[in-house]
């Protein structure tokens, strides 16, 4: 998975064959220019205010840097909820994951320049301490070739950047001797080994002892890899050579980015999401500018910043004229078949993708910047973050928001091109949701699910290398930065390299292999940088006149692209026959499916597209079956709803989707398991019951604790150390019988995630919970009146509550798993063979499934009027450009419907495999 960076500036496709000193130039010309114009429309914010936010996300960062250092390191990450660090191998496996875990302190490198940045000279100094006495390199363990080099070499060459740079000052570092550049460059020889292939392609991953293919490296037999992953080594490896004298680590990373641009799909200049290493055969041909290929279009446009090749910008602008012809959809980025490019692949976007408007930014091609990113916020402001995929009608596909950093770069990028104060205000929505949603006791903790408002123990380490970083240079004016930012280039982990590297050991060949292949557009070439004077002449309501027709895009209106289609239709054309609205009985219908492939091209391409929805739609019924998650959120004192833990529904009972939350202080039932009558009604009266799962029916429970006067039942697997870390969701299933006497919610959490209430039991005694469709607003939990004489929780005070921390210490966010016996999983399907004597039974749902929901809860709104008719597609819009595209052509023979239907089966194999990809 590619995580997408930023850039430099506010701009950087500067003229070819610039040297370093007007590359410079220009960067500072453009920011001059872009800060000395706002866009009407919003109120200038003051100096104050911006300081105040500034001083803000200082406070932000020392919480999650103080915490990790306090509670984690020298671990890789910190696991806020739990209050502990991740250790590889000590927790459960969280697949590719954890890949970037290498047991080399990974946030503490990864965070170095970031402590520069925010004036933190201090903490850097002694955090470079620390990695030159603590970190170790030499560990068998195997990582991410992709995610070690964007952010442990990276880190480290950020770090030795800024320190070169303050020793140079005279105050600070003057004991540094390029410490952090000899542990970086024996991490680049680890890493060459990858690079053993007769591509030059890397492999994916590599032993940090033991390389690749020894029997102890356990690795070297993968054959793919993503585009991405292969196309984003070229910055780090190029400055770790140009500062180190040793070519081949620039001459790898080259050849690497040399054999992707050769495999390119000609016809379309468009690039697969994976690619296999020996061969260069595409294995998946979908293409987009998301998860999987975003950084490799990244890294081509700034490694001509860096490095002043032509070839780069060259490839960059032809790919580039590729994605805004296929791709971009306005305000949509939609991913496509890179040998079909009018076809869309999929009708959802990952979160990835929020870093492309800045990276138009630099290109210089603000209008697309800026209706993308407004989308995009319209869908933060809807789920108060980005959901990890999100459909193109804006509802949820993966609920996960792991504290991505790429919307928080294009929204700075973006007001460095217009010095418009909006996107000052987008970046406070940013810092309040922060704090409002994932900040918990011992950290930040990503979003389970953006739904419900539950957590995961998870602290990624880019949240601290670029979250903090773009938003604190949002906010800061030059003075406050304590060196000039516009001298180095930020790679896509916002790690910064100085632009003086275009002109150090230049020994590299720079033969132009782009030509070669491709006759290139120069009017591509004609921008320098987005200079808010060319961008907006005698125009400053320009930003704004672009956002407004976006305003309500996500809750009211269609994409401006629907709309054409369907004012297109209005003018006499007729829409072809939907999958959704297709009757097997209508026999209208059924002659226009016979007529499919065998009319007429147009009537191909229809065929084709029904298909592919007929695929979806089968596979969205199954998933609209399941019931989507619920929250347990502990309000009492000292949590005051800062923990939420994701909890697995009920297929019986109160709907807590459709009726008012359940609060309620807890209380173990007896017998604990709850699979006979109460021997403790007066304990549980009035309480929501804490139940062991096991030995009798799910509604068995239920009815026991409803008899004995409970308002509610959390059932705590008895499975101990079961985890939603490795764990899919499942629901609880009846059993078999009528349950409409159940009256009262049920939920059920796993043992790690269930111990967190039992421990703040043992702690606290009284111990209040809200039960919940989706976690409720912590400033309304403060003001509830049956809380006005607890304790108002300080942030200042978060990182020290230890005994909040020591209650949350055995806190994971919840998916739940029938993990008992065979007989469990087949009861849902059978519900008449269950009986009394029978253990729980289990609903299954997959993890894939029930993240991949496009199912909201009662408060997602969908498109409604002429929007819901179309549904969640833009097939007719790109079959209309299709139609009118001079450059394709699909022949005007009549074909028979077996001709055609061996003709879609590679695109609906294609599909198929979509349905089954995760980030």
């Amino acid at each position: 998975m590619s995580e997408a960076g930023g850039g430099r500036g506010c701009g950087s496709s500067v003229p070819q064959r610039a040297p370093w000193s007007l590359v410079a130039a220009a960067a500072a010309l453009c920011l001059v220019a872009a800060t000395s114009v706002w866009t009407a429309g919003a109120a200038p914010m003051s100096r104050e205010e911006r300081q105040k936010l500034g001083n803000q996300v200082l406070e932000m960062f020392d919480h999650a840097y103080g915490n990790y250092m306090e509670h984690a390191y020298p671990a890789d990450e910190l696991m806020p909820l739990t209050c502990r660090g991740r250790v590889r191998g000590q927790e459960p496996s969280r697949g590719d994951v954890d890949d970037a875990l290498g047991k080399f302190s990974l946030t503490l490198i990864d965070s170095l320049d970031t402590l520069v940045v925010l004036n933190k000279t201090k903490e850097f100094e002694d955090a470079v301490r620390k990695v030159l006495r603590d970190v170790n390199l030499d560990n068998d363990v195997v990582v991410s070739v992709f995610e070690t080099n964007i952010r442990v070499l990276g880190g480290l060459l950020g770090g030795h950047s800024l320190a070169i740079m303050l020793k140079e000052k005279g105050e600070y570092m003057q004991w540094y001797n390029d410490e952090l550049l000899q542990m970086a460059k024996q991490l680049g020889y680890k890493l060459l080994p990858a690079f053993n292939t007769t591509s030059g392609l890397p492999y994916p991953r590599i032993n940090l002892k033991f390389g690749i293919r020894k029997p102890e490296a356990r690795t070297g037999t993968e054959t793919d890899t993503c585009t991405a992953c292969a196309g984003t080594l070229i910055l780090e490896f190029a400055a770790l050579s140009r500062f180190t004298g040793a070519t081949i680590f620039e001459e790898y990373a080259r050849k690497a980015l040399d054999f992707l641009w050769e495999k390119r799909q000609r016809s379309s200049n468009l690039v697969g999401v994976t690619i296999n290493i020996h061969t260069g055969d595409w294995v998946r041909k979908d293409s987009g500018v998301g998860a999987g290929i975003d950084s490799y279009y990244e890294y081509l446009l700034k490694a001509y910043v860096l490095l002043g090749d032509d070839s780069f910008l060259e490839r960059f602008n032809t790919h580039y004229d590729a994605i805004m012809r296929y791709i971009s959809q306005p305000p949509l980025l939609l991913d496509v078949h890179i040998h079909k490019p009018m076809l869309n692949a999929r009708t959802w976007m990952d979160a990835l993708l929020a870093f492309f408007p800045g990276l138009q930014v630099l290109k210089g091609d603000i209008r697309p910047a800026i209706e993308t990113h407004e989308m995009l916020y319209q869908v933060i402001k809807k789920h108060n973050f980005l959901p990890e995929a999100f459909t193109t009608d804006f509802r949820v596909h993966w609920a996960q928001h792991p504290l991505r950093p790429e919307f928080a770069e294009s929204t700075y990028f973006l007001y460095k091109a217009t010095g418009d104060p909006y996107y000052l205000e987008v970046g406070k929505t940013l810092i309040e949701n922060l704090n409002k949603y994932a900040r918990v006791p011992c950290g930040f903790a990503a979003m389970k699910d953006v739904r419900t408002g539950s957590h995961e123990d998870r602290m990624d380490s880019f949240f601290l290398a670029e979250m903090f970083k773009y938003l604190y240079l949002l906010f800061a004016d030059k003075e406050d930065i304590i060196f000039d930012i516009e001298d180095y280039i930020f790679t896509t982990e916002a790690h910064l390299l100085p632009l003086w590297l275009s002109t150090t050991n230049q020994s590299i060949s720079k033969k132009n292999t782009t030509s070669e292949y491709t006759e290139l557009d120069d009017s591509n070439f004609d921008w320098t940088c987005p200079n808010t004077q060319i961008l907006f002449p005698n125009d400053p309501l320009y930003a704004q006149s672009i956002r407004e027709p976006l305003k309500n895009v996500v809750d009211k209106s269609c994409p401006r692209g629907i709309i054409r289609v369907e004012e297109s239709f209005r003018s006499g054309a007729k829409p072809p026959l939907r999958a959704r609205d297709f009757m097997a009985t209508n026999p209208e219908h059924l002659e226009i499916l016979k007529k499919m492939g065998a009319a007429s091209s147009i009537d191909a391409e229809d065929g084709l597209r029904f298909m592919q929805e007929m695929i979806e739609l089968s596979s969205q019924q199954q998933k609209e079956q399941q019931l989507p998650p619920r929250a347990v959120q502990i309000v009492s004192h000292p949590f005051f709803g800062r923990v939420v833990l994701t909890a697995g529904p009920a297929q019986f009972g109160l709907d807590l989707s459709k009726h008012k939350e359940t609060r309620g202080f807890v209380a173990s039932s007896k017998p604990y398991n709850g699979c006979s009558e109460l021997t403790n009604p007066e304990a549980v009266m009035g309480k929501i019951a804490l139940i062991q799962r096991g030995q009798c029916m799910f509604a068995e429970k239920a009815r026991n604790i409803q008899n004995a006067g409970a308002i509610g039942g959390i059932v705590i697997d008895d499975n101990e150390g079961s985890s939603s870390d490795t764990a899919p969701l499942f629901q609880m299933a009846g059993d078999g019988k009528d349950t409409d006497d159940i009256k009262i919610p049920m939920l059920f959490l796993f043992s790690k995630e269930g111990s967190i209430i039992l421990d703040a039991i043992r702690e606290y005694e009284e111990v209040e919970v809200l039960l919940s469709d989706k976690a409720k607003d912590r400033a309304a939990i403060l003001k509830d009146p049956e809380m006005e004489n607890e304790e108002q929780p300080s942030s200042e005070n978060d990182s020290q509550n230890q005994s909040a921390e020591q209650i949350t210490s055995s806190s994971q966010e919840v998916d739940l798993v029938d993990q008992e016996s065979p007989e469990e999983s087949s009861l849902n399907s059978q519900p008449e063979s269950s009986s009394p004597t029978d253990t729980d039974n289990a609903a299954s749902v997959s993890a894939s499934e029930q993240n991949s929901n496009p199912v909201e809860n009662h408060e997602t709104t969908s498109l409604d009027g002429e929007c819901t008719d179309l549904d969640n597609q833009l097939q007719e819009q790109s079959e209309t450009e299709e139609d009118s595209n001079p450059n394709v052509s699909w022949g005007k023979k009549v074909q028979p419907i077996d001709s055609i239907l061996a003709d879609w089966n590679e695109d609906i194999e294609a599909f198929e495999m979509m349905e089954k990809d995760e980030l």
